[in-house]
């Protein structure tokens, strides 16, 4: 096969090409000085400097660090691994393959890329392929037409073109560059919200899995005091029937065993409830995955948990989002002001054209266009003036938007602290709650049958004991749940 070049291809198509490549060296001699302009041109707007946070130490995070566990270390990345829960590690895996939120925010990503693509695509030149033909009947009562056909030239008319077209949009002063910046830069904040759902879809769905097991406690605790309330009732029954105890004893005994049975009621609307929403985390209809639950098991130990300020910065979502979306703005300030500055657009057409269509690639029919255009906005009324001022304020918001989201993440971080520590040291006061009111409760039931107290000083002692045995389940879930609290605060989870 021949080989040749792109001139040697010209030269071979006669006289009309030598014409077209004098065209095409003064098109090269009039493009080189523009392009080497647009690569070496400047970029309007100041530069993005990420803004320093200087943050003290959390001084809520020392008692955290202090507080004593059975279990160790956890990692953030992988908190819920701590609990040494395998149901927990199980649920929270499939939240992240199924949950719905999750795919949505997703998708959100896929469209902040798509549009941070297309910005950058303004920066390169277009090229399109075109055909027609057409095909027209004149009529006589149209003047030209009229003339036309009276100069014998036929009513009936065929064109036919094809070729390729360029455009490109020189971005001298760099506002195309700083759309690019600012699309490049809510795409990163796009990202970071999807972090933000992963992160808050396994807080809930642990917290939800907590809220699980505090309910099966509670239950259970509850089961035990109806079996002894349940006793109690028949002791009275059998102290009537001896002519020991009265009918209004008994009675007593009967409301405080519906009270206990009224009390499971209402724990297992909300069991229910929580079961529900844990599948709908993971993305199922609820019931599916009921089962699996429907065993009793103990709230897991809370693990060691170090909290840093640096942690957060680095790591929480909507700082993340906070910061590129100050980015994002500083970059519209030079998009803004690239309007002060003329933009200039070449374009070009390589392409035939012929009333007939077995002549469309002939020399004679060979038409290359190439423009070159300016466009300068001298005067707007203020336009741009106005434009350069709302970015430069939006940037300034955005700022102060960044500071207040970080203040907030330290203020979430130091209540989670103190939460966790707080409610563990409630969970050990109740602990010892519940022996000294088991004694009371023992001693109570010996001294009535020794005839020694009235009946109501066994019924208060019961319900106190009642409400301290539901209260440990309670509490020991709670603490599990602000542990998972501070977790989320920190940005755990990716």
């Amino acid at each position: 096969m021949k080989r040749f070049s792109v001139d040697q291809a010209h030269s071979e198509c006669g006289p009309t090409s030598l014409r077209g490549r004098g065209l095409a060296k003064i098109i090269r001699g009039a493009l080189l000085p523009v392009a080497m302009t647009a690569l070496t041109g400047c970029t309007v707007g100041p530069d993005y400097v990420k803004p320093e946070v200087e943050l003290g130490p959390l001084h809520n995070a020392e008692a955290v660090a202090s507080r004593s566990s059975a279990q160790g270390e956890v990692q953030l990345d992988q908190w819920w691994m701590g609990f040494n829960d395998p149901q927990l590690a199980r649920i929270i895996e499939r939240v992240f393959k199924q949950n719905l939120d999750m795919q949505a925010s997703l998708e959100r990503v896929a469209q902040a890329r798509a549009v941070a693509k297309a910005s950058g695509a303004k920066l390169l030149p277009v090229l399109d392929a075109n055909a027609q033909a057409a095909y027209e009947h004149a009529s006589l009562e149209d003047p030209l037409a009229a003339v036309a056909n009276t100069a014998g030239f036929p009513r009936y008319m065929e064109l036919y073109n094809v070729g390729l077209s360029a455009s490109w949009e020189i971005d001298l002063f760099g506002g195309l560059r700083r759309q690019e910046e600012s699309a490049l830069a809510m795409a990163g904040a796009a990202e970071a919200m999807h972090t933000g759902v992963r992160i808050s879809v396994a807080a809930e769905a642990a917290d939800t899995y907590f809220r699980i097991r505090g309910d099966q406690a509670q239950l259970q605790a509850i089961e035990a005091r109806i079996a002894n309330e349940t006793d109690l009732l028949a002791m009275l029954k059998e102290q009537r029937d001896h002519g020991l105890a009265t009918d209004r004893e008994v009675a007593q005994g009967k409301a405080l065993l519906a009270h206990t049975q009224g009390a499971g009621a209402l724990l297992r609307i909300d069991l229910e409830a929580q079961l529900n929403r844990i599948d709908v985390l993971m993305g199922v209809q609820p019931g599916t995955y009921a089962g699996e639950l429907s065993v009793p098991a103990a709230v897991p130990a809370v693990p060691r948990i170090t909290a840093q300020s640096s942690d957060f910065l680095r790591r929480r979502p909507d700082v993340i989002v906070a910061e590129r979306s100050l980015a994002a703005a500083n970059a519209r300030i030079g998009a803004a002001l690239a309007g002060y500055y003329p933009t200039i657009s070449l374009s070009g057409l390589l392409g035939y054209e012929s009333y007939v269509a077995s002549h469309l690639f002939k020399n004679d029919t060979f038409q290359p266009i190439a423009a070159m255009g300016l466009r300068w906005r001298l005067f707007d009324f203020g336009r741009v003036d106005a434009e350069v001022a709302q970015a430069d304020a939006a940037t300034r918001e955005a700022l102060i938007r960044y500071r207040q989201v970080v203040l907030r993440a330290a203020e979430d971080v130091e209540n989670a602290c103190v939460s966790l520590v707080q409610l563990e040291a409630y969970r050990q006061n109740v602990t010892e709650q519940i022996n000294a009111l088991t004694q009371v409760y023992e001693d109570s039931k010996t001294a009535y049958r020794a005839g020694m107290i009235p009946l109501t000083d066994v019924l208060d002692a019961d319900r106190q004991l009642l409400v301290a045995e539901s209260e440990l389940p309670r509490a020991q879930a709670d603490a599990a749940r602000s542990a998972v609290r501070l977790f989320r605060s920190l940005g755990g989870g990716w």
